[in-house]
């Protein structure tokens, strides 16, 4: 299958442009994990709007939350993550 493939990149003179290898796809799909991994949480409903209600509330928990440790440093990760938990129980306590 493979064979055939390079056969027909051959014959329209594409050869060069496409490597073919074990690994050389793996940028790609993991670009794809977020979006799979929401995907996977989707099917566990059978309603819409009931996927919906989910989404608003998690959105607003998650984007609270998730803050990338790698690109600060611990110090200012944490005061971030601080921050962001003593707002999350002030507006709980509301």
């Amino acid at each position: 299958r493979l064979a055939s493939y390079k056969a027909a990149l051959r014959d329209m003179g594409c050869e060069d442009r496409q490597a073919c290898g074990r690994w050389l796809n793996n940028r790609v799909e993991n670009s794809h994990l977020p979006f799979r991994r929401r995907e996977r949480a989707m099917q566990r409903f059978r309603r819409m709007r009931s996927l919906q209600k989910f989404v608003a509330v998690h959105s607003s928990v998650f984007n609270h939350f998730n803050q990338d440790r790698s690109l600060s440093k611990r110090d200012h990760f944490k005061q971030n993550r601080t921050a962001a938990l003593a707002e999350w129980r002030s507006l709980c306590a509301a």
